[in-house]
């Protein structure tokens, strides 16, 4: 995590750690993983093929507000101290580019930071840079339970 931006997250942590909590949920059914993280910043990626395409052969809506979802709740996950539980609260997408086949990557980076809710800011791009779709989530931080 090298950057000169002050460090968000409450403990350092590693893709290879994102990958495996990761394990068995909907962000491995449909093929995301973790490829970076940054001072204030998480990326991660997902195949554009049969899992993730709707029936006219390009890219869900639906699975990049998936990846936005899951790349933000980590993110959130990582800035609250332990115990701390993150719920998805509002999410919404506008999708700009259509892609067919390939990779897309989001980059989620911080908005608001709270101690209540968070906001995320989610660019979804192919490999070339180029914008797919734009996500805001907004995430509950719930107390731990007693």
């Amino acid at each position: 995590m090298a950057s000169d931006k002050a460090v968000i997250w409450h403990a350092p942590f590693t893709t290879d750690w994102v990958n495996q909590v990761g394990r068995g949920t909907l962000a491995t059914a449909l093929g995301m993983e973790c490829v970076d993280i940054g001072a204030d910043f998480l990326r991660m990626r997902m195949p554009v093929d049969e899992r993730t395409r709707q029936p006219f052969g390009l890219l869900h809506g639906g699975a990049s507000v998936a990846l936005g979802e899951t790349i933000g709740g980590v993110a959130s996950g990582q800035v609250v101290a332990p115990g701390y539980r993150v719920v998805g609260l509002e999410i919404n997408a506008n999708h700009v580019r259509s892609v067919r086949d390939g990779f897309v990557t989001a980059t989620c980076r911080p908005i608001h930071l709270g101690r209540t809710t968070h906001v995320w800011d989610i660019r979804v791009e192919t490999a070339e840079g180029k914008l797919v779709s734009i996500i805001r989530l907004t995430n509950a931080i719930l107390p731990p339970d007693d």
